[in-house]
């Protein structure tokens, strides 16, 4: 019988001796970058309201989230999604806030889905939220505090990947599709499935030329001069501005000195609805997913009573030290705990020895010897 309660529930995991030390440094290097930012820590609760994820809001399906009751009849369920949260608790103490407001955190994340494919259900997620700043310069604060985020632990062959679903919008609202098709396309289209997207821009009747509006964001863009000559051929003003406000952050990304580390791709379409404007992920070796993902938000706020423009990112720890470990990167470990053993007849002096110690930053432990007299 308690063979069986050894045994953990499928998609979550322990963590114990090296291995734990090493994420606990990975998370401790990010979490020290984020407060240089200028970004405060902020905890919200595990389960929320199941309001907080609902599909009004864009956030993780219902399926795919863990819901039970409480002694009121509430449906209640785990976070699944750090932002919601955030914007709940933004809205609740800052309401009446107009300066930009910086959050970070750090904890788990749940995900009751069951095509896992090797995935954790449990995920440590850590994070910042950038609140009532509408600019291109917290757009660029975002992505470059992600660079050095990803270099503070550990990573230095990485890339981020920028769109804009604002294009995407724009040119779906330009040819008057309903909402069903957008989100059908949406869906194509973020999941690289170009050939379904195109057959069903073929069977809504749009035109070569027309269909092209949609295919060219099938184009890998490197550089400011690419995104120049998608904005020369684009018809619609919204994805204009769309691909403007790329150019705008590319310049200022370059004013960071971070310009080798992005690109651009306007196929990211992410499947959480509440995007708005740019939105960017991170990618590096030796790993199936995305290592960070974020964007803007500029209207999530809004389902909590406040009208603010915000913007955040949230880094997959696992995701990160599973690159760690197949890039074989060096994590420092804390130095050996001392082992000071000890008898009965010469423990006060073994005492003295460990508080000595530990009062120079010396990590130690007592240890009781064999007393071979049974003493």
């Amino acid at each position: 019988m308690y063979q069986e309660l050894l045994h953990t529930p499928e998609g979550v995991r322990d963590y114990y001796g090296e291995e734990n030390a090493r994420k606990q440094h990975v998370s401790q290097a990010v979490l020290r970058r984020m407060h240089l930012f200028g970004y405060r820590d902020l905890q919200t609760p595990t389960f929320e309201f199941f309001d907080v994820f609902s599909r009004e809001i864009g956030t993780t399906p219902s399926r795919d989230l863990y819901k039970f009751f409480d002694n009121d009849g509430n449906t209640l369920c785990l976070r699944s999604d750090f932002t919601p949260s955030v914007a709940r608790c933004a809205a609740k103490y800052f309401m009446e806030e107009k300066r930009p407001i910086r959050f970070c955190y750090q904890g788990s994340a749940f995900s009751n889905t069951s095509n896992l494919q090797g995935k954790l259900r449990e995920s440590t997620q850590m994070g910042v939220e950038l609140i009532n700043d509408p600019s291109v310069y917290a757009d660029a604060e975002m992505i470059a505090l992600l660079i050095e985020c990803l270099q503070q632990a550990g990573l230095s062959r990485f890339q981020i990947s920028i769109g804009n679903v604002e294009y995407f919008k724009g040119v779906c609202q330009a040819f008057d599709l309903d909402q069903e098709t957008e989100i059908t396309l949406r869906d194509y289209i973020s999941g690289k499935n170009f050939f379904a997207a195109e057959d069903l821009l073929k069977n809504l009747g749009l035109n070569r030329e027309q269909r092209d509006q949609f295919l060219r964001i099938t184009d890998f863009m490197d550089d400011r001069k690419a995104l120049e000559a998608v904005r020369e051929v684009t018809g619609n003003e919204r994805s204009r501005d769309a691909i403007t406000r790329l150019i705008d952050l590319c310049d200022v990304i370059e004013e960071y000195g971070y310009g080798g580390y992005i690109s651009f791709d306007l196929t990211l379409l992410s499947k959480y609805h509440y995007y708005t404007g740019v939105i960017f992920k991170g990618y590096t070796y030796g790993t199936g997913e995305a290592v960070a993902t974020g964007g803007r938000y500029d209207n999530l706020l809004l389902h909590f009573g406040k009208d603010a423009a915000a913007i955040g990112f949230m880094i997959q720890i696992d995701a990160v030290m599973e690159a760690i470990q197949r890039q074989k990167i060096h994590i420092p470990l804390p130095a050996r705990v001392v082992e000071i053993r000890y008898t009965r007849q010469d423990y006060q002096e073994s005492l003295k020895k460990a508080i000595q110690l530990r009062r120079e930053g010396i990590r130690c432990v007592l240890i009781p010897e064999d007393d071979k007299e049974g003493n």
